[in-house]
């Protein structure tokens, strides 16, 4: 059994979980400070001031705050777009390694028939 779960933990996709995890918690952080400190703050100076999370509606003893409500829906919104646009920005950099990639790697085969293509046009036009 021992010897099972160390191939288990061994394999890549565990490692690469692991690493994902403790990545996602650490941008999670970033973009939590990015909605808190500074997108929030503007939005409530083109909002005029509206600040959601005091709104609350009282029945009996009951404080139904439904402002916090809306404020973590916002949230979510300015967070998952904040993940779209930075997942969108490493797929652009992702392609264009992948373009480079394939213009590096040359068949030979390919090579040969370029240089041959590239003799008979010499040979139709000798300037």
């Amino acid at each position: 059994m021992w010897k099972d779960f160390k191939e288990f933990i061994n394999q890549g996709n565990v490692m690469d979980l692991a690493v994902g995890i403790i990545i996602g918690a650490a941008f999670g952080k970033i973009v939590s400070s990015l909605v808190d400190y500074i997108i929030t703050p503007l939005l409530g100076i083109l909002m005029k001031g509206i600040n959601f999370s005091e709104l609350s509606y009282t029945v009996g003893n009951a404080d139904i705050k439904y402002g916090l409500f809306i404020q973590n829906v916002i949230d979510f919104f300015i967070i998952a777009f904040s993940i779209f646009l930075f997942i969108r920005l490493l797929m652009r950099f992702k392609r264009k390694e992948e373009v480079v990639e394939e213009e590096a790697e040359i068949d030979p085969k390919e090579a040969l028939l370029t240089e041959i293509r590239d003799l008979l046009k010499e040979q139709k036009n000798p300037e």
